[in-house]
């Protein structure tokens, strides 16, 4: 069954963070189960489906974040510690986007990269299209449209 396409919600929420994470050129941005996600240095840092923003955060500190408003765990039977989504209400300002983003890298440098699962075919080893692609270098950060209200 072919993929359905992403609302102009999603795909304005896809640039943003592509746009965040410009100045990096250890970005790579793949599809997994049903959420685009972008890798930083080869770990699951930040995804998106919908409207939500899912966030790698470090997973002694689940306690702490499934309290805090407009979050809701990934895994609610606890199998996925760490692992968060964050509704629109959540990131709505640019203070909010930024704490999400630099909690998501700072912790990536500590996460653990899953290792890639081995297959017997010819294409093992080789990237999917979508994970080739390197999100280029800006030299300068843009403003995004979704703080536009925010100044």
């Amino acid at each position: 069954m072919p993929a359905r396409p992403l609302s102009d919600e999603t795909l304005h929420l896809i640039d943003a963070v592509r746009s965040a994470l410009a100045h990096r050129s250890d970005v790579d941005e793949r599809t997994m189960f049903g959420c685009y996600c972008f890798f930083v240095d080869g770990k699951l840092c930040i995804g998106i489906k919908g409207e939500d923003l899912l966030v790698r955060l470090p997973p002694e500190r689940h306690g702490e974040l499934q309290e805090m408003q407009n979050t809701r765990e990934l895994s609610p039977g606890g199998g996925m510690q760490g692992y968060f989504w964050v509704e629109p209400n959540g990131y709505a300002t640019r203070a909010q986007w930024n704490y999400w983003l630099e909690e998501a890298l700072a912790y990536n440098p500590l996460a653990k990269a899953s290792p890639r699962k081995k297959t017997g075919s010819p294409a093992a080893g080789k990237k999917a299209p979508s994970a080739a692609r390197k999100t280029p270098k800006k030299t300068a950060a843009k403003k995004h449209s979704i703080f536009e209200a925010d100044d």
